[in-house]
Formats: structure tokens, sequence, C-alpha cells
């Protein structure tokens, strides 16, 4: 692996692995100093989290370094992804929109609408299985599902592969990364390992439950208790991520002609009929419309809808029932959300400078 790094070092290719700030002086570092600074930002990668949260656990095959973070980054942000180059993987998980798109279900390629929201990346690194119905075991696979999908990138993982080996900023630093050309696992490897470093924690919630009893208004104290107690909601949004990583029915859209079965597609058991993944709720003021379809435009109708005890049918999840809220309580629920569990340190990153 150094001899790869070592034989593809270039100031431009290491710039690129590189904060901002500093690559005007690598620009104009002698190539041994260049190796150097570059080495490090190799073996180095920060592993610290935000207030509330646990350490981000990482798969074996592949630990973090700084420069497979910013390589994945560029991929995560580059539309060359997608067959006409329009569509990347931040145009259905933008930054500015929750890391979701702000519209009931994605858009791909042409246009092409699919059927579910674009599920919000803050966090993903604690998910246990991903998409809403779970079908990717881990985020490599996640990140090269929308890849391959007809009415989402609308590519092939081999004319991804061909297309970015065209593109010498990417061959520099695959060969830095991994120490191989441009590949389909690598390209999963380097996308997972930025989004591992999206997270929020740090928010009023946190920093109330550490012994700051200012840091919630009067209205969220009320609304954590109700969130924790009889609204029942913390019996599926647990833990620190606020989900238990579970597949519920709530019901929703489950009265169509034709709905979305969820879960039950992938484990093939009748009881997880409707079933979808329990998302987290960090920053869920920035992720509305809500549930799998979209079909909840703010978070007062999902607050409505919970309170009514969902629709029933069958597989509804024994956990849900009518709650009967005042109207002053599902004030105070919403406020809990709304103030509680947005952070001042929201991660809001802009898009990096693509490789040519």
């Amino acid at each position: 692996m150094t001899c790869a790094i070592l034989s593809s070092w270039t100031p431009e290719n290491a710039m690129l692995g590189l904060p901002s700030n500093i690559r005007p002086v690598v620009s104009r570092l002698p190539a041994f100093l260049g190796i150097t600074l570059l080495l490090a930002s190799f073996l180095h990668a920060d592993d610290t989290v935000p207030a509330g949260l646990p350490k981000v656990r990482h798969p074996a095959n592949n630990p973090p370094t700084a420069a497979k973070i910013a390589l994945g980054k560029q991929l995560y942000f580059d539309p060359r992804l997608s067959l006409d180059s329009t569509i990347s993987c931040a145009s259905c998980h933008d930054p500015k929109k929750g890391w979701s798109n702000g519209d009931a279900v994605a858009t791909g390629v042409n246009s092409l609408k699919g059927g579910r929201s674009a599920p919000t990346i803050i966090n993903a690194a604690y998910g246990k299985l991903q998409f809403w119905d779970g079908r990717a075991a881990d985020l490599e696979e996640q990140a090269l599902g929308p890849i391959q999908n007809p009415i989402e990138m609308t590519m092939t993982l081999d004319k991804v592969v061909e297309r970015l080996s065209q593109i010498a900023g990417y061959k520099q630093q695959f060969q830095a990364v991994f120490g191989t050309d441009v590949t389909s696992e690598g390209i999963g490897l380097a996308i997972a390992a930025y989004e591992r470093t999206i997270l929020s924690g740090d928010a009023p919630y946190d920093r109330f439950k550490a012994g700051d009893k200012a840091a919630l208004s009067e209205s969220a104290q009320r609304g954590l208790k109700l969130f924790t107690g009889r609204a029942h909601c913390s019996a599926c949004h647990s833990g620190p991520n606020f989900t238990d990583n579970a597949f519920h029915n709530l019901g929703v859209s489950i009265a169509v002609e034709k709905p979305d079965l969820g879960r039950t597609e992938i484990s093939k058991l009748e009881g997880d009929r409707g079933s979808f993944k329990t998302p987290t709720l960090r920053e869920i003021a920035r992720t509305a419309p809500y549930m799998h379809d979209g079909s909840l435009a703010t978070l007062a109708d999902v607050v409505e809808y919970y309170g009514k005890g969902c629709t029933p049918n069958p597989q509804l999840d024994e956990e849900l029932f009518p709650l009967k809220l005042t109207a002053e309580e599902k004030a105070d629920l919403l406020q809990f959300l709304n103030e509680g569990l947005a952070s001042d340190s929201y991660p809001d990153h802009e898009p990096p400078e693509l490789p040519k």
C-alpha cells in the first residue's frame, strides 16, 4: 500500500484529500514533504463523535482514513456516477435538506420518481440494516444500490468504474487509498467511510441529559416527559439515535389498492407486511415530509396520525393505540422534537472540488 501511495503522489492528488486551508501549502512543498503529509492524512482520521452519541464502529475491512473519507465525499457529490451525469448521492440526500431531498419521494435520472422517500443519511453509521426495508446489510452495500437502480442513477457498476477510470484525479486517489485501480468495491468502501462521518448529536436534549436543566424550554421538557411516557414514542424511537433499528407496521398507506409491502418483500414473512425501518429522530425538523412514502407533510401531521392510533390492519404494531393527547400536549411534544433534537453543530457539508 505504501508503495502505491508513493508512486501515485502528485501535489494535485495530495490536495484532493486534504483540507482546503492547507492545500496552497501542499502545492509548494517538495515531493518528499508532500508524501509525508499525504501519508499523515492516510494514516489518521478523526474518530471523535458529537456529545450524546456512541463511538462509531467501523467494519474490519473498511477502517477510516482522512484520504479515504475525502475520496468518498467526492464520490458522494459527483453526478458523474449517474447515467447522464445529472444525479449524485447528494441529489436525494442533500445536506441543505436534512440529508434527504425535501420531497415525498426520490427523483432520479430523467425525472423518474421512486415510490419511497429518501431517508436521511444523518447517523446512518449506527444503522444495522440500510434502506426502508433493510435490504442492504451495511453502508458499503447501500452506497452501491442507487447507482444501479434503474429509476435512480441508472448505471451499472462496470460502467461507473470505466467512467471514473478515465478521470486522472480518481485514478490517483484510488491508488493512494486502496493501492488499486478504480473498483466498485472501492467506490462502496469510500462512500461508506464518508457517510459514517455524517453525525448529529450535542443537541439541547443531550445537554439536558448531561445536567444542563436550562438546555430545554419548559414546553420541551414536558414534551420529553410525554415522549418517554404516555405518548409511548420511545417504545420504538429509543437509544442515543432515537431508533430501535427495527421494522414496524404503522398502517401508513396500507389501505391503498397496491400498498408497499415493505420489509416482507425481503424477509418473506407475513408478519413483516407493511413494516418499515424506524428512522432516527435526530434533526427530524429538517427532514420533512415524513413516513416511508412522504405522505405526512409536517411533524404536526405525524403527531396527529399517531394520536389517532394509526391505520388498523392485521399487522399493525402492538405498541400503537389512540393516545388521546390534548392540544397542549401535542404542542409540547412538537416543541421537544423541533427544539430538543436539533443540533447547533448540524453537519452542513459543502460540496468538494471534484477530480478532473
